[in-house]
């Protein structure tokens, strides 16, 4: 039954989960669910995972919360990790991925005036999205979601995704830009995924040009695109980079990275969180890389991606109706042409959990675990309700 005491800032589905476990969903009636969308990116690891379940209950018999007011010796812990893998110098926690975009967006605030800029400007890419607390929705490139929010905040400058030469006509024409905001491939845009040399262009133009080069990892973080983050792909490290999601595998925690001039800024009094970073979050996140490491998960991602991938081609190589079947790593994007959205009912009718964006892509980010029997289920039912959609 719906809680009507709830606000609608959903169009939920009408399904109850109850348990859960491993790619597996169950709802209140017991029927059982293939999850292609691991809670938006969410649980990496599937439902239930022994190892989170232990470093869960661990945790919650020592300690949940004392605040940031004291050393924490599991975030001590965690951003050790963190920046051991990532390449940074620093880091700061929050409780999610918007929360963890607002920090970038301040450290190039303060990076801008102490450069001597009083309207500090960041660029930020059309069709993106960064959240949605009032500077993140500002940073983000779609404006049906911004409808209805005005005034938004200033000093964002929206240019067209994977495309180098709009960001040298902007930085030509505009001496307040201190950073340059983006994702290393569009999620809720829909899955774009860009130029391989992107990322590195906008690195060399980043030195060049004395600004921050920022990525929102939130969706391809924590082993998405088969790297633990998407910029390794391109061997390169940027000054702020912000994670989420996968992080926690379901328990809320985010956090903003930063190296060299942007890892200086935020300092006692500049910024802070009431939870983040807490004991309960970190030891789960703690929980969730051990295991990536342990089981040497991320190295499967790539080709579990391309099976998915090439499945799908194979099985609707005629159909005319799908213009494109693309991935990185286990972060698919399946286009038709025309609006599709109700192909995530006839799904979940089926037994399978999908996602449709930008109204005419299917999105699929299965748990990093997906075995390929899973995904040979996954690949048949998708495609044959595709294929009856599109007659």
């Amino acid at each position: 039954m719906m809680n009507t005491h709830v606000m609608p800032t959903y169009n939920r589905l009408p399904i109850t989960f109850d348990r859960g476990e491993g790619v597996w969903l169950w709802d209140q009636n017991n029927n059982r669910y293939l999850d292609a969308l691991s809670g938006i990116a969410v649980c990496n690891l599937g439902h239930a995972h022994p190892a989170i379940h232990h470093a869960l209950c661990k945790q919650s018999q020592k300690l949940l919360h004392t605040s940031n007011l004291y050393n924490i010796a599991t975030q001590e812990q965690l951003a050790n990790i963190l920046i051991r893998k990532s390449g940074m110098d620093n880091v700061f926690f929050s409780n999610s991925g918007a929360e963890a975009n607002e920090a970038a967006l301040k450290i190039a605030r303060l990076y801008g005036h102490q450069q001597g800029i009083d309207n500090p400007c960041i660029l930020v890419m059309e069709k993106s999205f960064h959240g949605r607390t009032l500077a993140t929705l500002s940073a983000t490139g779609n404006k049906k979601i911004q409808e209805g929010f005005t005034p938004l905040l200033e000093g964002f400058i929206h240019i067209p995704f994977n495309n180098i030469d709009a960001i040298n006509n902007t930085l030509k024409n505009n001496k307040n830009i201190v950073a340059i905001l983006t994702e290393p491939v569009q999620g809720e845009g829909g899955v774009n995924i860009p130029a391989f040399n992107y990322l590195s262009q906008i690195r060399s133009l980043c030195d060049q040009h004395n600004l921050l080069m920022m990525l929102d990892e939130i969706q391809t973080g924590i082993g998405r695109t088969g790297k633990f983050l998407a910029y390794q792909h391109n061997d390169i490290i940027p000054d702020v980079c912000t994670l989420a999601k996968a992080l926690g595998n379901g328990v809320p925690i985010g956090a903003c990275l930063a190296k060299g001039k942007a890892a200086t800024l935020l300092t006692a009094g500049k910024h802070g969180s009431t939870f983040g970073g807490n004991p309960l979050a970190c030891s789960a996140a703690l929980a969730v890389l051990e295991t990536l490491d342990n089981e040497k998960i991320i190295d499967q991602v790539e080709a579990k991606g391309t099976e998915i991938r090439t499945n799908l081609i194979n099985k609707l190589q005629y159909n005319q109706n799908v213009s494109n079947i693309r991935n990185m790593g286990l972060m698919i994007g399946i286009d038709l042409s025309k609006p599709c959205s109700e192909l995530v009912t006839l799904a979940q009718k089926k037994g399978l959990l999908i996602n449709v964006t930008a109204e005419k892509t299917i999105r699929l980010l299965p748990p990093l675990i997906i075995n390929s029997e899973q995904i040979e289920l996954l690949t048949d039912t998708l495609s044959e309700l595709i294929q009856e959609f599109t007659k």
